[in-house]
């Protein structure tokens, strides 16, 4: 991958005005989905949020802000002195009751407060996108993502078409801020009236929660109770590692697949007649969310409900994976025959007649065979008793 390396000066403004002139060197690289690196260099603005516990939103808008030329690898106050934060930040987040884009004020706990992120598409009617509200509320990170959001992965990207950055930007919405704004802002994971089966500790907030200094927590070396600012940097760099990682999953590896779906999903007939068995030539690329959005943009009926892949290196098995209903994680839109399920090798491929079948999963979510046109038989077969069985139950 070949690269250019350029170097500009960048001349901060805005806040208490304090930024000079910024050396910005970064090397980009010729294919768009190549991330750059940006340069270390610190600027001298001042990024203010309140002091005591800190949560997730705050801690992921101070590293976004700090992507940026004008607040790179800046200096944070952490104080609840809102005539200070005003006098010594050039920005504020999280406190201080205002929320003024032209003032860089970012606070969202305001009594009539009600900013959310773009509606999200839920597939056309008559032609016309469907929007679905958010939600959420958009907390701190929530605000500064909005501003500045696509100026940050402009930084890392700079070569991204201007749809493809608007893809990313909202699927990195879709996949990481938003969950950090409903959980800010105080919207359950489930719904009214339902109980969640298990808790999850694994999550972003709950980890950088735990970051905060414990109420009797003191440290080995000192005899004294930890920093809490020092604990803060932790916090922030814990988000830049899962939105780097949640970034790079987007552009670097999403983005590239999304045309290849596209045509995949308009070649479908060539497929199968149904039209619901769809065929990529390699495992490995990431469909399923493109899957789902493409539906709904072209508006295809019936849904695919079969995917087949081949398995890495080439050669080896083909699998055949169902496709799961929109929004779930374990619900199959169809399955795998019930008859085939935990079924393996000689005994799948006599109770199947299918010489190369191999296995299917206990769940009736995956299956396989050594040949393509067996695992796509498998498909079809699927298909064509999971029909019969709804047929027999109206």
């Amino acid at each position: 991958m070949s690269t250019t390396t350029t170097t500009t000066a960048e001349h901060g403004h805005g806040g208490g005005g304090k930024g000079g002139a910024l050396m910005k060197t970064t090397t980009t690289p010729t294919s768009p989905f190549k991330r750059v690196k940006l340069d270390v260099k610190q600027s001298d603005k001042v990024i203010g949020t309140h002091s005591g516990t800190f949560q997730a939103d705050e801690a992921m808008g101070v590293f976004l802000l700090r992507q940026l030329p004008e607040y790179r690898n800046s200096p944070v106050l952490r104080s609840r002195d809102i005539p200070l934060l005003e006098e010594k930040a050039d920005i504020i987040i999280d406190v201080g009751g205002i929320y003024n884009h032209e003032t860089k004020r970012y606070d969202h706990h305001q009594r009539d407060y009600d900013e959310r992120f773009d509606s999200k598409q839920s597939g056309k009617n008559d032609g016309v996108a469907n929007q679905e509200p958010r939600c959420t509320k958009l907390s701190a990170s929530g605000l500064v993502y909005r501003h500045y959001g696509k100026d940050v992965l402009k930084q890392y990207y700079p070569m991204l078409s201007e749809e493809l950055l608007q893809v990313a930007y909202v699927k990195l919405y879709d996949k990481l801020m938003e969950a950090l704004d409903a959980n800010d802002t105080g919207v359950e994971m489930v719904p009214p009236g339902v109980t969640a089966l298990y808790r999850d500790a694994t999550t972003l907030p709950a980890r950088v929660h735990r970051l905060n200094p414990r109420w009797n927590e003191v440290d080995e070396t000192t005899g004294q109770p930890p920093d809490p600012d020092e604990r803060f940097e932790q916090a922030v760099t814990l988000c830049g590692h899962d939105f780097c990682a949640v970034m790079t999953q987007i552009v670097e590896a999403d983005l590239p697949a999304l045309s290849l779906v596209e045509a995949v999903l308009l070649n479908r007939h060539a497929i199968d007649p149904s039209g619901e068995i769809i065929a990529f030539p390699s495992g490995g690329m990431p469909w399923r969310d493109h899957l789902y959005q493409l539906e709904k943009q072209h508006q295809i009926d019936p849904l695919i409900k079969f995917v087949l892949y081949q398995e890495s290196p080439p050669g080896t098995m083909w699998r055949v994976q169902a496709v799961t209903v929109g929004g779930k994680a374990f619900e199959n839109r169809k399955s795998l025959p019930q008859a085939w399920r935990g079924v393996r090798d000689q005994d799948l491929a006599a109770l199947c007649q299918i010489r190369t079948a191999r296995f299917v999963h206990a769940a009736g979510f995956i299956g396989g065979a050594d040949e393509y046109d067996d695992a796509l038989t498998m498909a079809r077969i699927a298909l064509q008793l999971e029909d019969e069985a709804e047929q027999t139950k109206n």
